[in-house]
């Protein structure tokens, strides 16, 4: 099984790279390849597309590419391919985002990327660090994760999810936070599970294990 993290030039690969590789060790038959290429996508029986950065830029990024983000759609929307969204890549997946200007996503799920804004001014913004996650929804790539156990976010928008059902977790920062969604074959994080440590690792062996 071929797993591609696809490169756009949005943030350092490195970390997430060495992750999902050290994750697909432990698994029989798995591979991991960092690609802008897009038969590589087209090749590949799952799709992780990181992001750092803002979400106009990442997506504009990511269409600048040639072919690759048809290839991402047809893969997704049209083989029903295993994806996973990470921190922007998350974000990429909703309707909207409005950071700036207001840029279409993938449209994925149902919601808007907005300001964080917490009910405790003191708060900072970004949002960065440890987080103690709430789980509210199942889902086979949570499987060995509960509420209460910690993953890294650094981030100044969040995702705000339309149907209550596409939110699996949450985390509180003077207001609840989006951390996972889900619609179908596709999976995001906020956080970094690459950044995340025991956790993050779990859900990402998880996701390289997930048949959907």
């Amino acid at each position: 099984m071929l797993t591609a993290l696809i490169d756009y030039d949005s943030g350092n690969l490195h970390s997430a790279q060495k992750a999902f590789e050290s994750m697909a060790s432990d698994l029989s038959n798995e591979e991991v390849i960092v690609t802008k290429d897009p038969d590589m996508l087209r090749k590949a029986d799952r799709i992780v597309l990181p992001g750092d950065g803002a979400f106009p830029a990442c997506k504009a990024a990511l269409s600048a590419k040639t072919g690759l983000f048809e290839a991402l759609l047809e893969a997704v929307e049209a083989q029903s391919k295993p994806f996973l969204g990470i921190c922007v890549g998350m974000q990429m997946m909703a309707r909207f985002g409005h950071e700036y200007e207001t840029t279409t996503g993938l449209n994925w799920v149902d919601g808007n990327i907005r300001p964080i804004k917490p009910a405790n001014p003191k708060l900072k913004i970004p949002h960065m660090g440890w987080n103690d996650l709430v789980i509210t929804g199942h889902h086979p790539v949570l499987a060995g994760l509960k509420t209460g156990d910690h993953v890294y976010f650094v981030h100044s928008y969040q995702f705000e999810v339309e149907q209550a059902a596409q939110r699996l977790a949450h985390v509180d920062y003077a207001g609840e936070i989006t951390a996972i969604v889900s619609s179908g074959t596709c999976i995001g994080t906020q956080f970094h599970p690459e950044k995340s440590q025991r956790n993050g690792l779990q859900l990402i062996s998880n996701f390289l294990s997930w048949r959907p």
